[in-house]
């Protein structure tokens, strides 16, 4: 018994290639017949064809993306911003906000609040602020300075 299992191994193996080259003749020859068939359902209508590119052309142009530039800043619309964020804080008191206020001092912000305002102002302006330079923005004032250096917006 253990003789004609070894038997059928050895000629599966040797015959192999044989196998291979039959079993590509087959698929290509199909694939071929599929091709042929297929290119006479194309040239028999024609119209539907066309007709499918242009819906294509359509699904292309809706899924087309537009970007567009940012818009132009100056150093009044950096100060407006600013101030809009701040005012819609709800630990700052609107009344007593100027580009002058101190956070700390005259708003009575705790540094958690100043954190929370730099990180509104990298949210409004789209950019990232490093907290060596945050820690140095405790005033309106200072930070529409530091919004308009970084987009080299000057008066």
């Amino acid at each position: 018994m253990a003789s004609l299992v070894h038997s059928i191994r050895s000629l599966a193996c040797r015959n192999t290639p044989l196998l291979r080259s039959l079993a590509v003749r087959t698929i290509s020859s199909s694939s071929a017949l599929q091709q042929r068939s297929c290119n006479q359902r194309i040239l028999a209508q024609p119209q539907q064809l066309l007709s499918n590119f242009e819906q294509i052309g359509r699904w292309q142009l809706e899924c087309t993306r537009s970007y567009s530039a940012k818009e132009p800043l100056t150093l009044q619309l950096i100060k407006e911003r600013v101030l809009l964020v701040l005012k819609l804080y709800d630990k700052v008191n609107p009344e007593k906000l100027t580009l002058e206020s101190h956070f700390i001092n005259d708003l009575g912000l705790d540094s958690l609040d100043h954190v929370e305002v730099i990180m509104a102002m990298e949210d409004e302006f789209g950019f990232e602020i490093p907290d060596g330079d945050a820690e140095k923005l405790f005033r309106p004032a200072d930070i529409v300075q530091y919004i308009a250096d970084k987009e080299d917006i000057y008066e």
